[in-house]
């Protein structure tokens, strides 16, 4: 499999716009970073497949992958991928469809939460986002997290048709799709005169969210941009913010993306002690790899993380999961001293 793809295309996107103060931010030691209090949400760990680790990936697999995470308490949260072909590569490769994926997985993982990590904006109408994000808002019993991001992967929305504005136009479109979502999220869309807005890309006219979510104020959501607009816009409306999948276990980018956001969050007054900070790890299942992940995802939580993703290869499997789950869960659960 072929990651570099996947990375260099994203750091070119991420570094298209980056501002020099935005560069000069460097990785602090661990200790020098303040821990922020555990959110109301997830729990400092979950697992999902690894966005660059998923050739091989059928529907068994991923099933006993799921089967699996539900016996075990170390993970509170499970992540799915938003791609229609494999996100490392170039062009095609094994993906599954996000939302409905979840959906039919949910049973497996009782009680813990789901999110994507994160739907691509230029796949569906944000309506229809809202919709589908609030129907698993009750599946999970108010525990979904929905994740949204701009779309970056030039060769799935070529390969299946899919329109893929310039980023200008890209942008504008995911800034006004994600206040269209918060405004569905609102109580207003849950009275009898809905929601109106006059929206240029989206607009609606009296829509309601019937039946509505469990979660006061909606399902969680967690924004997925990197640069001075993304994070100036998840500080505004997101509950929360993950680091991209397909650049994990870079502790350098998170604490540099973090300061940014908490930056962004002053500017909009609001109270870090709420937002979600995640970062992510790929695992893999050898004693090496497995002590490897240990260690850095101690450092993750010490520079900030409020949640972290820990990634397993399809290859690795149900078993893979579950040594992850003794060998790297489990031992950061014990150091941090919460769930």
């Amino acid at each position: 499999m072929n990651a570099s793809y996947a990375d260099a295309a994203t750091l070119n996107v991420i570094g298209a716009e980056r501002t020099a103060a935005d560069k000069s931010v460097a990785l602090r030691p661990p200790q020098r970073i303040p821990r922020l209090p555990q959110m109301t949400g997830p729990g400092i760990l979950g697992f999902r497949i690894a966005a660059t680790s998923s050739a091989g990936l059928d529907w068994p697999g991923l099933d006993a992958i799921w089967s699996e995470a539900g016996q075990l308490e170390v993970f509170s949260a499970g992540w799915m991928s938003d791609h229609l072909s494999d996100a490392s590569l170039e062009r095609g490769g094994v993906a599954v469809e996000s939302l409905t994926t979840a959906a039919a997985l949910a049973h497996r993982v009782p009680g813990k939460w789901i999110g994507i990590a994160v739907v691509s904006n230029t796949f569906r109408h944000p309506a229809v986002v809202a919709k589908a994000a609030v129907a698993l808002d009750n599946v999970t019993g108010g525990r979904f997290i929905l994740g949204l991001g701009a779309g970056w992967h030039e060769g799935e929305h070529r390969a299946f048709g899919v329109s893929l504005p310039p980023i200008l136009e890209r942008f504008e479109r995911y800034e006004h799709a994600v206040a269209t979502i918060h405004a569905l999220f609102s109580d207003a869309a849950r009275s009898a005169r809905g929601v109106t807005r006059d929206d240029p890309f989206y607009p609606l006219d009296r829509a309601t969210i019937e039946p509505p979510p469990i979660r006061a104020g909606g399902p969680m959501l967690w924004l997925g941009g990197q640069r001075r607009r993304g994070i100036a816009l998840a500080a505004r409306y997101a509950e929360g913010w993950i680091m991209p999948g397909n650049v994990p276990g870079n502790l350098e980018y998170f604490a540099d993306r973090r300061e940014a956001l908490l930056r962004a969050l002053e500017v909009e007054e609001r109270d870090p002690a709420g937002f979600g900070f995640a970062g992510q790890l790929v695992v893999r299942s050898d004693p090496e790899g497995l002590r490897d992940a240990r260690e850095l995802g101690l450092r993750f939580i010490e520079a900030g993380a409020t949640h972290l993703t820990l990634g397993v290869a399809v290859a690795d499997g149900a078993e893979g999961l579950r040594a992850i789950g003794c060998e790297v869960a489990a031992p950061i659960i014990d150091a941090a001293g919460r769930r």
